[in-house]
């Protein structure tokens, strides 16, 4: 194989001549952030704060049968998912895929996806939305702005770069 000359990185962030001692390590036996009663759960792996807004990686568990979200897409973010366990259906704006494990989802910026569990049987994943937004309070809120529903869920999502086909659908169809 043979590679370019040139390569052009993005410019240099880090102008030190040394290195410095700066890793984050975060051990598998974190207790969840986020713990939803059907058995799913959130770990905050990276969040905006912690990468200084270079992206932002969560794990995500469903559980059984769980409704994931609807048709969206986002207008400053990419999404992608990797399947670590289980089965997930993913929407990737043209047709229902099956996602299992080692599978791999990306959405580009403004891109139409959306996710669920359909199995009797959890699965889990992670999301990296890049670059990084504060997407944790999105996560904590979402299940109960979802139950307020109406204008106030829209203006949450929004809020959230989630722009929901269904918050843009003409009434009655």
């Amino acid at each position: 194989m043979s590679y370019p000359e040139f390569l052009e990185y993005p410019e240099p962030r880090y102008h030190g001549d040394t290195g410095e001692v700066n890793a984050a390590f975060r051990p598998a036996s974190t207790p969840p952030d986020i713990s939803s009663p059907g058995g799913g759960s959130t770990h905050y792996l990276a969040t905006n704060e912690s990468t200084g807004g270079e992206f932002g990686l969560y794990k995500v568990q469903l559980g059984a049968r769980a409704a994931g979200a609807k048709t969206h897409f986002h207008k400053a973010m990419s999404e992608s998912f990797y399947i670590l366990s289980g089965e997930l259906e993913l929407y990737n704006g043209e047709r229902w895929v099956t996602g299992r494990e080692g599978d791999f989802l990306y959405v580009p910026v403004g891109g139409l996806h959306a996710f669920k569990n359909v199995t009797d049987e959890p699965m889990s994943m992670l999301l990296l939305f890049s670059p990084g937004a504060p997407r944790e309070e999105y996560f904590e809120r979402v299940a109960e702005m979802s139950q307020r529903g109406g204008e106030e869920l829209k203006r949450f999502r929004i809020r959230h770069d989630s722009y929901f086909v269904e918050d843009f659908e003409p009434e009655g169809e």
